[in-house]
């Protein structure tokens, strides 16, 4: 690439965080000169928080319904009744770094649950050199025990190269170079194998890969398009710390949303595309660290707008985060959430890109830049406008305390939020409906405590959304507006 290249790209690196931090602090430096336009904006700003929040609930709701008639299909059944369903074959890539063995064969013993052929199902497991014998011995004795059991069975060893970076996307490549290989191999054509990209805490639902299977054989534009199912972080649910509990709860229901958001949605965490996707766009890029958005970004400006991703309506579950006492749990959380919210990277790509891409509408770009640029300004900004943006006009300037609007600033906010946060009734149904069908039946005597964390909701989470998720994002904004670069951390799930 270009020397041009890469000074356009930090001079948005820059742009991003600075736009962010100006929507964090306009309150302070708008309310000396303009007291009422700020108090508009944030007006404003609080009736759109209000919209998206029963947004989220209605798509919430609106996938919860479709996953409930998702499971009642046999899909298996629609599947054999396709033409050339038996020439596709599934690799599942599982990247995994000093995680052990009981937590991959937990992930293995839950493939072999599949209703799908066991044989068109191949394991991947993607390792890293740097973890020295020990990965190896890990692979050795899973393929041990899982080796005959699978169409076929692979442990890859990545060395990070000069210019990757550690993590996901380096480690996926190296493997996924290594499925191209062995399906050349085998002589079979790459738009016939389905890759999915799949954490080794993840449980999928045990028709995952019959529906995928249909889906993808139903779909006209199959090559350009990636197949999604919500990840729920419901496996160790009852042994999470109490806050981090409500968190994940807030986190599954708002991908459970996603899910139905057919133009805006984009893979989380776990996904599958055709071997001849991901052949076309050379992979992964190997020098990011948030892979998922990227990787779709990637497609869009090869490929254009045919690109999207597709929903599956049924629920995969992961790990929450746990440490070994309360400060390492909290610690670890910020860590993972200062590394998704390093996704805010994929901006200054994107905006680069699109300016390289004759081939593809300007409307398109458009649409697709500002639906990443909402989620990725809204993270770090939104917590601090929602509850103290209200009371800083009138600090700053106190003249303004004694006009109309002033007066009645505080009130208008405090109401709609008020008003807001009586969808938590929706969101905690959806949450206990999710966990009613996903959960053991010896667990169900916890449900109470259902009760408890979301009646303690609206006291607890302005402290979870500050210090577990706004702030965290906040300092990868500006790591990145002073390029300091975030180095990749595996988060432990104890």
């Amino acid at each position: 690439m270009s020397l041009s290249f890469f000074k356009k790209r930090r001079f948005f690196e820059i742009l991003i965080p600075l736009f962010t931090w100006s929507i964090l602090t306009f309150p302070i430096w708008l309310s000396p000169f303009h007291p009422a336009v700020v108090a508009y904006i944030i007006i404003i700003f609080d009736v759109y928080f209000f919209y998206k929040t029963f947004r989220t609930v209605i798509m919430a709701t609106i996938s919860y319904i479709n996953i409930n008639n998702s499971k009642q299909a046999d899909w298996l059944k629609k599947l054999q009744a396709l033409e050339g369903n038996e020439n596709l074959e599934h690799y599942i890539i599982i990247p995994n770094y000093k995680e052990d063995f009981a937590k991959v064969a937990k992930s293995l013993d839950n493939l072999l649950k599949q209703n799908y052929p066991l044989k068109k199902i191949n394991i991947v497991l993607a390792l890293e050199k740097s973890e020295g014998k020990v990965a190896v011995n890990r692979a050795d004795s899973l393929r041990q025990k899982y080796g005959l059991l699978f169409g076929g069975f692979y442990a890859t060893y990545h060395s990070v190269l000069p210019g990757e970076e550690k993590g996901k996307a380096s480690n996926e490549t190296y493997a996924a170079k290594e499925v191209s290989k062995i399906t050349r191999e085998k002589g079979h054509l790459p738009q016939n194998i389905l890759v999915t990209s799949c954490d080794a805490d993840t449980i999928l639902d045990r028709q995952y890969l019959s529906y995928l299977s249909t889906a993808y054989l139903l779909d006209v534009d199959r090559k350009y398009h990636f197949y999604s199912a919500p990840v729920l972080l419901y496996n160790n649910y009852w042994q999470l710390n109490f806050f981090i509990r409500i968190q994940t709860a807030v986190s599954s229901i708002m991908r459970l949303a996603f899910l139905s958001e057919k133009h805006n949605f984009i893979q989380i965490s776990v996904y599958s595309m055709s071997l001849w996707l991901l052949e076309s766009i050379d992979y992964w890029d190997t020098d990011i660290i948030p892979e998922d958005w990227h990787v779709f970004l990637q497609a869009f400006f090869k490929h254009g707008s045919v690109v999207r991703t597709l929903p599956i309506y049924l629920l995969n579950t992961r790990d929450g985060v746990r440490g070994r006492n309360w400060q390492e749990t909290f610690k670890n959380r910020y860590e993972q959430e200062k590394r998704w919210a390093w996704g805010v990277s994929d901006l200054p790509y994107a905006l680069e890109m699109s300016m390289h891409t004759p081939h593809i509408s300007a409307w398109d770009k458009f649409y697709r830049i500002i639906g990443v640029l909402e989620t990725h300004i809204l993270w770090p900004t939104s917590f601090f406008i929602l509850t103290i943006g209200a009371s800083i006009p009138a600090i700053i300037n106190p003249y303004f305390k004694r006009t109309v609007m002033g007066y009645l600033l505080p009130k208008v906010a405090g109401g709609i939020l008020t008003l807001t946060s009586s969808f938590v009734l929706g969101i905690a149904y959806l949450d206990f409906q999710a966990k009613h069908h996903l959960m053991k039946k010896s667990e169900s005597k916890k449900f109470p405590l259902l009760v408890i964390q979301w009646l303690l909701f609206p006291i607890l989470s302005p402290i979870i959304s500050a210090f577990l998720s706004s702030i965290p994002a906040l300092e990868s904004h500006t790591r990145l507006l002073l390029g300091k670069k975030l180095t990749y951390k595996v988060t432990k799930k104890i």
